[in-house]
């Protein structure tokens, strides 16, 4: 499986290189000439895994879109023919910065690719615990959401390939918004209520 991931900011390039650490074929969608930024990360993972936007997305088979929310619409809409392609969505709309016209980032790609194979997953914690999930002997938890049969079992594989727990389905395309609500939750415990970035969720069973 190869994995194109567009975007190389925190959340892309942790990805990048969790999924080539645990093995994963990994190419890097990025405009050329390279950004400082994605020349920083082309450092750590090696610049051979870089290509454009579009011919990254010809040689993906998931393509992990790690953009800024409000550029949701111009990211999509960069990637060219996603037909048979699985899109998984990392993005989230916080104190209202998202796509024009839409509530949620998931939904803005569904309206701008020709794939349906969309789920929203990787979403709900800090970067720096999709670096690292394990917590004190426990694993922390991840969450995915989306109509898509196909694409959560993907997202679920790709979840527990890098050391997530359990993946919890939290139902079809109308929770877009409510995981996008739960990512809010972490973002206001963890930033606002200065709980601190390293924590992330874990749902207990009786």
């Amino acid at each position: 499986m190869i994995i194109s991931i567009i975007g190389t900011g925190n959340v892309g390039g942790t990805l990048a290189k969790a999924f080539i650490n645990s093995g994963y074929n990994v190419v890097v969608g990025a405009r050329l000439p390279l950004s400082e930024k994605s020349k920083a990360l082309a450092l750590d993972i090696g610049q051979d895994r870089f290509a454009n936007v579009e011919e990254a997305v010809k040689l993906g088979e998931v393509i992990i879109v790690a953009a800024p929310a409000h550029l949701a619409i111009e990211a999509t809409k960069s990637l060219g023919d996603t037909a048979g392609k699985i899109i998984i969505d990392t993005m989230n709309v916080v104190m209202g910065r998202g796509p024009h016209g839409f509530t949620n980032t998931a939904d803005a790609i569904l309206a701008n690719t020709n794939t349906n194979d969309v789920v929203k997953c990787f979403n709900t914690t800090g970067f720096e615990n999709m670096a690292n999930p394990q917590f004190n002997g426990s694993r922390a938890d991840m969450f995915v959401a989306g109509d898509s049969s196909r694409a959560k079992q993907v997202a679920i594989e790709l979840a527990k390939g890098i050391g997530f727990g359990e993946i919890w389905d939290m139902g079809g395309n109308d929770k877009f918004f409510l995981i996008e609500q739960l990512a809010n939750v972490w973002i206001n415990q963890a930033i606002f209520q200065k709980s601190g970035r390293n924590i992330a969720f874990k749902l207990s069973r009786r």
